[in-house]
């Protein structure tokens, strides 16, 4: 029996919702370890869709536990108005089967104010892309010890200092943008207001992990976006505002690193990415239409379209080092039926030189030109495969290839968004 960490080991959108679904249900707890509301997952089950981005895919699923852990910035705001929304389909959120970690960080309306502000002044700059939805300032006051975090608002009477403290920082953000300053008054009304919808779901998480941990209670780690888009790893400044690989599971929850079993990275068939940065084997051509359109590649949180390219073995290589991958599911196979060839990114020449990396440099990394390697494609049909013997021969040649380049074994694939059309050679919770 093992606790399983899901990480994207590309720049997200791998389609980690339906695996995080299906692991769920062999699952006691499900745990978010990072992020906010500015990433979400696609689910469907029995038919229904479910978009979700800050509750825990395993509340869907009766008799499992959502953990929202420390290292989540949540705005309270978003997440009663998601709770809401799931109590229209039928399914109830409550103190029984979701906690949140009391000292987890709020996003309030001034973040959220000023990730916009910023993007809008970057225009004359380097723009990163951000969902502006206060993810990035919520981290800066979190990093910066000034944060109003889950736990302050069971305590009103010394809720009023904290937000003045705050709004030291901010407002002189503020001025500085030009802009007018924030009310003390408006920020405590604002937490006043939410706080006995949010209050209930607190909880000592770390406790709440290491006593179901020694219990023998199977957790699945449910981590957002991709390795590439990682503080430190990804491609900086292109990146979010948190550290998005398997050891921010146990940083995030307060559950140790030896509790993590099995580290299992979601990995699309071919590549894609949403929002500015360096992308060596985007397509701008027919074949990265036909990819974006067959995949339906529009973001679960923004709707914006998403770029695509070629499979791209040397940073999915990067995320299996780093996060220490122990299998990969890999996803959306069927989005290549029918292209007549199909090219696999094996190296890149930077300046001249062939390397096998991505470098850490923004300026090396806008540079490098992918290497490629020409497979031939398939003509038969991967939608709704059960088996490796339903799958066309190329397409076994293909997942095979994928496997040697970046140096970690296929545990699941999937054929469809439906759970059952999924392969399972190695069942992570069995590890």
């Amino acid at each position: 029996m093992a606790n399983v960490v899901v990480i994207g080991s590309q720049w997200g959108d791998e389609g980690k919702g339906k695996i995080v679904d299906w692991l769920s249900e062999r699952a006691d707890i499900v745990v978010r370890f990072q992020g906010g509301h500015n990433a979400g997952h696609t689910l469907v089950i029995d038919g229904n869709v479910y978009k979700i981005s800050l509750v825990p895919s395993g509340v869907l699923r009766e008799g499992k536990m959502g953990v929202i852990g420390n290292g989540v910035v949540i705005d309270p705001h978003a997440l009663v108005a998601e709770i809401e929304m799931l109590k229209g389909k039928d399914v109830n959120v409550l103190p029984e089967n979701l906690c949140i970690a009391e000292n987890a960080t709020l996003i309030l309306s001034l973040h959220r104010e000023l990730d916009a502000l910023r993007e809008d002044a970057a225009k004359k700059g380097t723009k990163i892309g951000t969902t502006k939805r206060g993810i990035g300032p919520a981290y800066e006051d979190k990093v910066g010890r000034r944060a109003i975090r889950v736990m302050d608002l069971a305590n009103m009477d010394s809720l009023m200092d904290k937000i003045e403290r705050l709004l030291t920082h901010h407002n002189a953000l503020r001025k500085g943008l030009g802009e007018g300053e924030v009310s003390a008054q408006s920020i405590f009304d604002e937490l006043a207001e939410i706080s006995d919808k949010i209050l209930p779901f607190r909880a000592n998480v770390s406790r709440v992990l290491n006593i179901a941990n020694k219990g023998g209670k199977r957790i699945l780690f449910e981590g957002a976006q991709g390795t590439l888009l990682d503080i430190d790893h990804g491609t900086y400044p292109f990146v979010t505002s948190s550290n998005t690989v398997a050891g921010q599971a146990a940083a995030g929850s307060g559950l140790g690193p030896s509790a993590l079993n099995y580290v299992l990275g979601i990995t699309k068939g071919y590549t894609t990415r949403v929002g500015e940065g360096p992308f060596p084997t985007e397509l701008f051509d027919d074949v990265g239409q036909y990819l974006g359109e067959k995949g339906h590649e529009f973001g679960t949180v923004t709707g914006r379209s998403r770029r695509c390219g070629w499979f791209d073995a040397c940073l999915v290589r990067h995320s299996v080092a780093v996060n220490g991958i122990t299998g990969i599911a890999l996803t959306k196979l069927d989005v290549l039926d029918g292209l007549d060839e199909i090219k696999i990114c094996v190296g890149y020449e930077l300046d001249g030189e062939k390397i096998d990396y991505l470098p850490a440099s923004q300026g090396q990394q806008a540079r490098v030109k992918p290497i490629y390697e020409t497979m031939e494609g398939w003509q038969g049909t991967t939608v709704g495969a059960q088996s490796w013997v339903d799958l066309p021969a190329q397409a076994v040649k293909y997942v095979r290839r994928i496997e040697e380049l970046i140096e970690a074994p296929v545990a699941m694939l999937s054929t469809s968004p439906e759970r059952k059309d999924t392969i399972l050679v190695k069942d992570p919770f069995e590890n």
